[in-house]
């Protein structure tokens, strides 16, 4: 079962840009409650608590039991603003969450093994393609992250969806299959490649032309070798 926080709001008794510009001022921010067949409730948060939660991380992923009014709501947060210049928190909005509801949340993924990836030992560098995955789950067992093992990926290798063990319950919103990671190669491996290549094919080439030489030089020796036996018969 997912952590739930704790999260204190105030019901706001205006709505519109002048009665937000007012909130903000005196430190909060203003917000709205909405969802599970219920009309919109308007509230605002303090704005020095919703910050910290929206540094620690994962803020669009966690569960939240608001408390308003004496009750307590159970959302989680579906968006929220910051200010262009002062990069604090203007606006959130939260949805409410119905027992037994499922939910569409993006979860970050998480490497395993790069560090030993064959082609990561060859000089290749990890490319996160998808640092994310929209998935469907229930609303009370949202994982934290979605973990990926990339240990036995080659250079130019890929990591795609399917290859990838989702946890029970946790649906993929995805209709392709995505890739996640490849293993890019290091600068001048194509042209090694290619040199690599040349080397072995002007390796094979005289072993080639060998074979014909050495027949045509054996055939001769046998026919010097008949052309006497026959001359010594007619002179007989």
């Amino acid at each position: 079962m997912a952590t739930v926080r704790e999260l204190k709001a105030t019901a706001r008794p205006k709505s519109g840009k002048g009665a937000a510009r007012a909130e903000r001022r005196a430190g909060r921010v203003p917000g709205v409650i909405y969802g599970n067949n219920q009309p919109p409730q308007p509230i605002s948060v303090e704005e020095g608590e919703l910050r910290q939660r929206i540094l620690a991380g994962r803020f669009l992923t966690t569960i939240f039991d608001v408390s308003l009014d004496g009750k307590k709501h159970r959302v989680i947060p579906r968006d929220f603003h910051l200010d262009p210049v002062k990069d604090l928190p203007i606006h959130v909005d939260f949805m409410r969450l119905g027992e037994g509801a499922t939910i569409r949340v993006s979860i970050p993924l998480r490497l395993l093994k790069a560090d030993v990836a064959p082609g990561v030992k060859r000089g290749g560098t990890v490319n996160l393609v998808t640092h994310a995955i929209d998935v469907e789950c229930a609303a009370d067992s949202i994982p934290q992250f979605i973990e990926a093992d990339v240990g036995g990926l080659e250079i130019s290798h890929s990591l795609h969806l399917s290859d990838v063990k989702l946890p029970p319950g946790v649906k993929p919103l995805a209709r392709e299959d995505v890739t996640l990671v490849t293993i890019v190669p290091p600068s001048g491996y194509a042209e090694e490649l290619k040199a690599a290549a040349a080397a072995a094919a002007g390796a094979a080439a005289p072993a080639a032309g060998a074979a014909p030489a050495a027949g045509g030089t054996a055939g001769a020796a046998t026919a010097g070798a008949k052309a006497p036996a026959g001359g010594g018969d007619k002179k007989k």
